[in-house]
């Protein structure tokens, strides 16, 4: 069993990931924290935002290959499609990554995603931006602090189209908002049970 967990920044996948590896005794595949521009990122987009997303897709790749070589269930923290529909298509869309440059990475995606399968169950974590300034500020990751609210918008209304309307596997939606599966085990439970579900239909 591969399934996936997607989400806006500060929405929980990385609290969900660990808990569904305890729930089914699979592996995780957490999104490396060691991005050396992601620091720079946050102080100059322009400047670094290709760097960055180039560095996540090269990790990602290697991530997702990774997993296809595993045996036994595996949860994954954000997918590869994430930092291409979402991150750098945003980048891209706000001027911060040139059409040149956008156009090399998605050559690279395009060929990268032809050697891998979706995940049989992605879990989208859907959050207000409220919710996620909220968690955002309790993490505390300095390179955090100085998010803009509306970068947390745009992205919220690219993950909402791309999983209404572009994304072709099969989805879960947990409403972040509403089920709080960090201070509820009965959460957790149901969406596990619904994974179980999901997967045993296949």
């Amino acid at each position: 069993m591969y399934v996936a967990i997607s989400g806006n920044i500060g929405s929980g996948k990385t609290t969900l990931t660990g808990l569904l590896v305890d729930k089914f005794g699979a592996k995780a595949c957490y999104e490396t924290e060691d991005n050396p521009y992601i620091g720079d990122f946050y102080e100059d987009m322009s400047r670094w935002a290709f760097n960055l997303q180039v560095y996540f897709l090269g990790s990602r790749i290697k991530q997702t290959m990774d997993i296809l070589r595993e045996e036994g269930d595996v949860i994954q923290d954000r997918t590869i499609y994430e930092d291409a529909h979402i991150f750098a298509d945003n980048l891209h869309e706000m001027g911060l990554i040139s059409s040149r440059d956008f156009a090399t990475y998605m050559k690279i995606f395009n060929l990268s995603t032809g050697l891998i399968r979706q995940p049989d169950v992605l879990v989208y974590l859907k959050a207000s931006v409220p919710t996620l300034v909220s968690q955002i500020l309790k993490r505390g990751r300095s390179y955090e602090m100085n998010i803009d609210i509306s970068y947390l918008d745009r992205l919220n209304r690219r993950y909402n189209d791309w999983i209404e309307n572009k994304y072709t596997g099969n989805v879960l939606t947990v409403n972040v908002d509403e089920a709080d599966f960090i201070m509820n085990p009965d959460v957790v439970d149901d969406i596990a049970a619904r994974i179980v579900e999901m997967t045993s239909n296949k």
